[in-house]
């Protein structure tokens, strides 16, 4: 991918999410004080469970991701895998609500970190954290069949379409942008954004807002022909896990004897993660441009870092009006506020006659929150210039590698890869070693042919 399209791409991308993104939020008031006899409306959250519960909660995930580590990489089983998902989707979606899971605990942590009247959930933690030290080790195996969301999209897979390399990296920096502004959010008690506009969890629950719910219809038709596009182009834990998986000490390998190049495998994999081999260049000076390049970008990055962050605080203006006290301090000191008339009081004027009983707390908490944002701003905008950044560096570089791999972390462990390879089917006993052996020579006839075409 050149570095021209992945900048389109980018900047593409980051334009709405900049400077259109803040569109989306709604004004919030505080609730109006209901005359008696008024009924509140059923709540759609799930109630809390019981300690106890929650205790249970964990201990399913931690056995669902340790059944599922041995599947992909001891049983190497793709069946078994599908089997999990399917309970994964039931318990932790369905059952569970899609609450809690580690989708939105970075908002929980982050929310901790910089609050300290709230204490941090046991469960939550752990659902932050246990995923990710298993991703150290084993991989994206919460991905691979754990995760609800990640099962219902690839169990609706029915076509898969292969996404263009340069349109896969450009859109691979989102789930780290909504990471940042899920921390920005939460850190400073405007709200876990991440949950509020997460698809598929108004589908868990069978209830939601006509947007969330056109948004999760969306992703579903989406996911019937590119495999899981929350999961590869939004999801933010997804991001963590990604790292994580980089320096994971197992990885998915896919043929369990030696590589025979006949490109099966790729073929297999609905998310490209697969990589083709690629050799070291022995000549220093063909390594030149690239190493200049990389030069040149490496020095640019603290450029990016810097630049982002003035661009995060100019951003942190309207970003505070999200927060409802800084919401409804706004409308309080506007001029132009309606005024209370007898006798038809709206929610908006109801909230401005409470904020007029209670001005200067209302004021002084708006004011404490605007600096948090202020400075928030800097941050969320220099970790948008780090993740450019860091991705147009990993662009430059290039690893070597003999055989096709799958990217530890593009790889969601989903096990297609493994029945398409030839010597995985001769090991579990579905092909003879002479019918590997012809496939693998019709293969390479067909490789033969194709590149005389070319």
């Amino acid at each position: 991918m050149s570095l021209r399209r992945f900048g389109i791409a980018a900047f593409a991308l980051l334009a709405p999410l900049w400077n259109g993104g803040l569109a989306l939020a709604e004004q919030r008031f505080p609730p109006p004080e209901f005359e008696t006899g008024y009924k509140m409306p059923a709540i759609t959250t799930p109630a809390p469970r019981g300690l106890a519960m929650e205790y249970v909660d964990v201990a399913v995930l931690v056995t669902a991701l340790g059944v599922a580590a041995w599947l992909v990489h001891r049983k190497r089983s793709r069946r078994g895998l599908i089997v999990l998902s399917l309970f994964s989707l039931v318990y932790f979606g369905f059952y569970r609500k899609g609450c809690i899971c580690p989708i939105g605990a970075p908002q929980n942590v982050a929310y901790g970190l910089f609050n300290p009247d709230y204490a941090i959930p046991v469960t939550a933690l752990a659902f932050f954290l246990v995923p990710l030290l298993f991703s150290l080790f084993s991989g994206r195996t919460f991905c691979s069949g754990v995760c609800p969301h990640g099962a219902l999209q690839d169990l609706v897979l029915i076509k898969p379409v292969k996404v263009p390399l340069w349109l896969e990296q450009g859109l691979s920096i989102v789930p780290y942008i909504f990471l940042g502004a899920g921390v920005l959010f939460a850190a400073t008690g405007a709200g876990f954004v991440i949950c509020r506009f997460d698809p598929f969890i108004p589908l868990f629950r069978m209830t939601g807002s006509f947007f969330i719910l056109c948004l999760a219809g969306g992703f579903l038709l989406t996911s019937l022909f590119v495999g899981r596009p929350f999961c590869r182009f939004l999801c933010p834990y997804g991001a963590l896990l990604r790292l994580g998986s980089l320096v994971s000490k197992w990885r998915v390998r896919i043929t369990p004897d030696y590589c025979t190049q006949c490109r099966l495998c790729e073929q297999s994999c609905p998310f490209g993660a697969i990589r083709e081999p690629l050799v070291a260049t022995a000549n220093p000076a063909a390594l030149a441009p690239d190493r200049r390049r990389l030069g040149w970008l490496l020095l640019l990055l603290p450029v990016l870092i810097a630049v982002g962050a003035w661009g995060g605080s100019k951003l942190s203006v309207p970003a505070s009006r999200l927060h409802p006290t800084v919401a409804l301090a706004e409308k309080y000191l506007d001029p132009k506020k309606p005024a209370p008339t007898p006798g038809s009081a709206t929610p908006e004027t109801l909230a401005l006659t409470r904020a007029d009983e209670n001005a200067e707390a209302i004021l002084t908490t708006a004011a404490a929150v605007r600096r948090k944002f202020d400075v928030g701003g800097w941050w969320f905008g220099g970790w948008v210039g780090l993740v450019v950044g860091l991705r147009l560096v990993s662009l430059s570089t290039r690893t070597a590698r003999a055989d096709f791999e799958p990217d530890r972390g593009s790889c969601y462990a989903c096990g297609r890869c493994y029945l398409a390879c030839p010597n995985e089917r001769v090991r579990v006993g579905l092909l003879s070693p002479a019918e590997a052996a012809g496939l693998n020579a019709n293969r390479a006839a067909s490789r033969v042919a194709a590149s005389a075409r070319t």
